[in-house]
């Protein structure tokens, strides 16, 4: 059966995390509770005569596809796989917000076009001139990780390379829905750091991560994806079950874990969950957590593998995202698990190379 390697990747977001060359190295936990991404020279990716058309976000996406592509080597990839669980919700909302001030009249398309949650795939694809496979995902914030269970399947049915991704952006809007729920936390719970913030909510983020796939290692390789297992709901006193359900179908036992990469975002009525598994069944597993760099969104488990992805090429376990003092001196298997509101439950292997 083929193997699926990661072979290039890129990654927008709130840090300055464009250039793939370097791993964090001016790195900063947010103190902020709503962040935008760090974003790069778009000129350098995009014309600026199509740059001017597209919402940051759609933007984002593109540049994040094009460092992917530019670093595997791929000209025009197989297929386009994109995942986004709110989609491009600044455009959606300046439509919306003309059919109300114009009474449904004399609207321009350019905003109805441009919402769409296919954009960011759509403004891929014109720029590479792509036809081939095109297929976006909404499935909350398991949409990343159905995009890597599609892209899988591919490679394991012959095709050689495929660019798969995660993006979300953040709307005023939309935002401000998030706030009045009260999801986003209040600022001044975040003066002693996430985990230590105590209060519900989470710090609203963005960001756009993308991954070009192949059967084929290249001196570009960061690690094989092995796995991806997605559950809408599991039980809580289920998780460690279903989570060594998962490692046995790969044929690894929990001492076989180098690494575990955790969702923690510092909200109090969720993390219990993460914290439940780091004193029991992984309290032997070196831990890390990576939102306090991001901040929350649909998408971020993409900012996670992209961390994940660098570790394992490195080898390096940075100080400033380790949750435990757990240390190994090779580190082959990693597992990402991350869950949104208690849902959408999500399993991720990676294995060096």
């Amino acid at each position: 059966m083929a193997h699926c390697y990661i072979n290039g990747i890129g990654c927008v977001s709130a840090q300055d995390t464009s250039d793939y060359k370097t791993f964090l190295e001016n790195q900063f936990e947010l103190t902020e509770n709503v962040v935008h991404v760090h974003k790069p020279n778009y000129r350098d990716y995009i014309k600026p005569a199509m740059s001017r058309r597209m919402a940051n976000g759609v933007k984002n996406g593109v540049v994040a596809a094009t460092l992917a592509l530019r670093e595997a080597g791929i000209e025009n990839p197989e297929a386009i796989i994109t995942g986004t669980g709110m989609g491009c919700t600044i455009d959606s909302g300046k439509f919306l917000k003309n059919i109300v001030e114009n009474d449904e009249q004399f609207l321009t398309p350019t905003s109805f076009i441009q919402s769409t949650h296919n954009t960011v795939g759509g403004q891929i694809a014109l720029g590479l001139k792509c036809k081939a496979y095109n297929v976006t995902y909404v499935h909350n914030a398991t949409s990343f990780e159905t995009s890597l269970i599609d892209a899988l399947l591919m490679i394991k049915d012959n095709e050689t390379n495929i660019l798969v991704g995660g993006i979300d952006e953040i709307g005023d809007y939309s935002l401000s829905l998030h706030q009045l729920v009260g999801y986003v936390k209040e600022q001044d719970t975040l003066a002693n750091g996430l985990l230590n913030s105590n209060s519900s909510g989470v710090v609203y983020g963005e960001g756009a991560q993308f991954f070009a796939l192949e059967n084929q290692k290249k001196t570009t390789t960061y690690a094989e994806l092995v796995d991806v297992e997605i559950y809408d709901s599991i039980a809580k006193n289920d998780v460690e079950a279903k989570l060594i359900q998962f490692l046995k179908t790969n044929n690894l036992d929990v001492s076989d874990l180098d690494l575990v990469v955790l969702g923690n975002n510092g909200d109090i009525d969720f993390d219990p969950i993460y914290n439940d598994l780091q004193n029991s069944l992984l309290k032997d597993t070196q831990q890390i957590y990576y939102k306090q760099l991001s901040g929350e969104y649909l998408t971020v488990s993409s900012f996670g593998l992209w961390i994940a992805s660098q570790i394992c090429k490195t080898q390096d376990v940075p100080e400033f995202l380790k949750l435990n003092s757990k240390k190994v001196t090779t580190i082959k298997n990693i597992l990402l698990y991350n869950q949104y509101k208690g849902e959408s439950h999500s399993f991720t292997l990676l294995c060096s190379c």
